[in-house]
């Protein structure tokens, strides 16, 4: 058998079933407990080699399947993370063996393993609570295990615990007996056969939902004390997600319960242990009488998104991290896919095209990476928790469904999970299943969207005779300054055209250089991408650009193709491609834009465009944002209308945002500020869709009035949504003092840990506070990197993009050439090269910006 890395375990023993019990003790932040594990030798050994990590391990017995066992010695690997157990007598191939370990080990406060946090209650108690995070690779911080995903095995848990505290799990409790000294000894079913990373429990005083039967499984939501109230929504959504996914993969629910459990202080969005999926209190906690659209919409996606990992993910999971990215962008598919069928009225896939925007943008980049590369040691697989994997993945998914039509490529889909259920795979088993059912060549066009950094920019021209279309493919960078790497796509084409006053409608897979298509006869419009669902961007000749705004674009293009289309031009533009004239005649042709996600196209270049302004252009800038947003201000108000539609109050938000903070409208800010204080006796006073952005600009444009009031509103908040959006609101900030406190208090105790890194992050990000949050960054790096996690610490660099000052941005690379910063794969090159790319972009646009955007 072929020699594993150091860091890969041996293939000769493969664990079928864990029985582990534990007993955390919270006051004194320690545990102890035993494993016992059946095993099977698939050759003789002489040795076991587990995972552990920060362990003691003070006991070892190993079982043979005549009866008999032996002691046996265990050395500590700290550095690989390794137990290896020396073997009395050499083991024969087999099955039946069992190892018992009894173990020892630290309750941390970093986020990862078994972590403890605290939360003080409206009645001022402070709680303890104690949680697991194992992704990627953080179970053998609790027990010895065999802590790769490809081991999967049955787990059966009993929990030793104090008897105030509720205790939940994988599975359900099956017995709960008194087991003295105030504690109590709680057994839970026995899992299926999963991966360590899956296992999870959480201890603590949590307040139990009554279970809802969801489609025939019991689903309830743990909420901290006095938080109940906010759980009936997530409830909805929970047994929405579980019937419609059983429908959709046509395979029931793996699991014997659910429960969805809101943890005060978590590093990530949420995790999807089978049955105790584990969150952010905002992505689960919500009050819908008072939250957004996008706040509500938040929450249904994240758990839509980790219920299809019951499925994508437990029942069937990747080899090794490598394929974790396939997990994630399927989870993002599915969120939407289940979102979008509970609730239509939002069209989450057109909102799903802005969030592409910021996938498209990373991989625009030179130091861009496949979707699919190759990981060594677990560490490096939080590399693929990012933008590409998500949304990217998402993305190509979303396409391949397009292109093959959802019918097939569901049947796909059931077909893969149904011959691999229970078991581990890789990529193209995917690929195969789906090629298999629809017969068309499935792997070739993936491969070339995920083996590959990148993807093409397709040029639409006129071809031969006014009756055809040229198309060209060639990869789209930002930095033109070489030769682009010579590569190639299968380009999945759908086209709608105007041909002779008719629609016509072709699809084409380009998978060579260029192609033409021709038509009845001539073109008057063409729209390259239908539905934009393709993961690239459209570049038209200047005639049929002009001809296709000529439309209006309003009635010509779908809201998808029109963010589609600005979001182009813009990123021609940061290429030195086509000029801030170019993009204003495009918004300009957009007349008065109603969708909110076309104004999040038109939003983001404005606010790198307020980033680049010197005084010369700054009137320039505020006027044209003024003069977009407007008119559709104007049509929308402060007031939302009972028959206004939800993406109408989502837009109102984005409208007034570039008005108060881009415009810097004083009438706005004025008003926002009246109804702010308004609203905290009469709650009708501010639209929930507006509360955000008007915290924003009070801050913005309030001084130290407007800085306290929202300070104020953050001590005060009554849910996870208030909590997190007035504390980065403070990061809006414009006078130093001010902003100088917002940043001191991520160092104190008054900021949650899982929240600090975003506010230094969104200080970065903002025109007055861009230097200082980055000078204040490096006097506090330590203070920072004491305080938060790593994994949580990568967050703050990710505002340095908006670093457009040359000095600035000198001083960045020195400071990460001498520190040791917790990013992993290629993300800090990522960050510092679009850095550099701003920089050249301020650079060619400082004064020009009042003759493109006109006086």
């Amino acid at each position: 058998m072929a020699e594993e890395p150091s860091y890969r375990l041996p293939r000769t023993a493969w664990p079928t079933r864990y029985r582990l019990e534990l007993a955390p003790d919270l006051g004194r932040s320690v545990f102890e407990g035993s494993v016992r594990v059946n095993f099977d030798v698939v050759e003789p050994i002489h040795e076991l080699v587990l995972n552990a990590a920060e362990l003691s391990i003070d006991e070892v017995t190993v079982r043979t399947p005549d009866g008999r066992s032996s002691r046996a010695s265990v050395s500590l690997d700290e550095q690989e993370q390794t137990a290896r157990i020396a073997l009395a007598d050499e083991l024969p191939a087999g099955s039946g063996y069992e190892v018992e370990l009894r173990f020892a080990g630290a309750i941390t406060e970093h986020l990862r393993g078994l972590y403890r946090s605290t939360f003080v209650s409206d009645d001022g108690t402070e709680h303890v609570i104690a949680s697991t995070q194992f992704e990627p690779a953080d179970a053998r911080r609790l027990f010895p295990c065999w802590d790769e995903p490809e081991f999967k095995a049955t787990f059966a848990l009993t929990l030793i615990v104090d008897e105030t505290l509720v205790a939940l799990a994988n599975e359900a409790a099956v017995s709960d007996e008194p087991a003295g000294d105030g504690r109590r000894r709680v057994t839970f079913a026995e899992t299926m056969p999963m991966s360590t990373y899956l296992v999870a429990f959480v201890l603590g005083p949590f307040d139990l939902s009554d279970p809802v039967d969801a489609g025939g499984v019991p689903l309830r939501v743990a909420v901290p004390p006095g938080k109940l109230h906010l759980a009936r929504y997530a409830e909805r959504v929970g047994s929405h997600a579980l019937r419609f996914l059983s429908q959709y993969f046509d395979i029931p629910y793996p699991g014997g319960k659910i429960d969805h459990v809101a943890i005060p202080n978590f590093a990530f969005g949420a995790m999807e242990n089978l049955g105790c999926v584990t969150y952010r209190e905002n992505a689960l906690l919500v009050d819908p009488a008072v939250a957004s659209q996008l706040e509500l919409q938040r929450v249904a996606t994240v758990i839509a998104h980790e219920t299809a990992h019951m499925w994508f993910g437990n029942l069937v999971t990747m080899k090794w991290w490598d394929g974790i990215w396939l997990n994630e962008a399927f989870a993002t598919f599915m969120e939407l896919a289940t979102t979008d069928a509970f609730h239509p009225a939002w069209q989450v896939w057109t909102s799903f095209g802005a969030a592409k925007e910021a996938a498209l943008a990373t991989d625009a980049l030179r130091s861009s990476r496949p979707v699919e590369f190759s990981v060594g040691r677990p560490e490096e697989a939080e590399a693929m928790f990012d933008v590409l994997t998500y949304q990217k993945g998402g993305s190509v998914l979303r396409m391949l469904e397009q292109y093959l039509g959802p019918e097939t490529f569901r049947k796909g889909i059931s077909h893969y999970l149904s011959v691999h259920a229970h078991a581990n795979t890789e990529t193209t088993d995917l690929w195969d299943a789906i090629e298999e059912v629809s017969g068309e060549p499935v792997r070739a066009i993936m491969d070339s969207w995920i083996r590959q950094a990148g993807y093409p920019l397709v040029t639409v021209e006129e071809g031969p005779d006014p009756a055809s279309i040229r198309l060209r493919q060639s990869r789209f960078l930002y930095d033109r300054s070489g030769a682009p790497p010579e590569q190639s796509w299968g380009v999945p084409v759908n086209m709608r055209a105007s041909v002779g006053g008719r629609v016509q409608r072709q699809r084409l897979l380009l998978d060579g250089d260029e192609s033409t298509v021709s038509f009845d006869e001539p073109v008057d419009w063409i729209v390259v991408n239908e539905g934009a669902w393709g993961f690239y961007r459209v570049r038209y000749s200047p005639n049929l650009l002009g001809r296709l705004a000529a439309g209006p674009l309003g009635e010509v293009c779908h809201p998808l193709e029109r963010l589609g289309l600005v979001v182009d031009v813009w990123a021609s533009v940061v290429a030195g491609e086509a000029s801030l004239a170019d993009w204003a005649a495009v918004v300009g042709a957009l007349g008065e834009e109603i969708d909110p996600d076309v104004w999040s196209g038109i939003v983001g270049p404005l606010e790198l465009l307020d980033l680049v302004a010197d005084e010369r252009d700054r009137e320039a800038l505020r006027a044209f944002a003024r003069r977009t947003a407007g008119p559709v201000w104007e049509r929308l108000g402060w007031d939302a209308r009972a028959s206004e539609t939800d993406r109408e109050r989502i837009c109102r938000g984005r409208v007034v945002r570039a008005l108060g903070l881009v415009g810097a409208d004083r009438s706005v800010a004025a008003e926002a500020a009246a109804r702010l204080a308004r609203s905290a006796s009469d709650p009708g006073a501010l639209a929930p869709d507006l509360l955000t952005p008007v915290a924003e600009i009070v801050v913005a444009s309030g001084g130290e009035d407007g800085w306290n009031a929202v300070l104020q509103r953050y001590r005060q908040s009554r849910t996870p949504q208030d909590k997190v959006r007035y504390l980065f609101a403070l990061s809006k900030a414009t006078e130093p003092e001010l902003l100088s406190r917002t940043l001191d208090m991520v160092l104190g105790a008054e900021v949650r840990t899982q929240d600090a890194p975003f506010v230094v992050q969104l200080a970065m990000m903002q025109r007055h506070g861009s230097t200082l949050a980055w000078e204040w960054l490096e006097q506090h790096w330590d203070d920072l990197e004491e305080r938060v996690p790593n994994l949580l610490v990568a967050r703050v660099v990710e505002g340095i993009p908006a670093l457009m000052d040359a000095d600035v941005a000198a001083s960045v690379h020195a400071f990460t050439d001498t520190h040791d910063l917790p990013l992993r794969g290629p993300r800090l090159d990522q960050l510092l090269e679009r850095m550099d790319i701003n920089v050249v972009l301020a650079q060619r646009l400082r004064g020009t910006l009042r003759d493109a955007l006109g006086a």
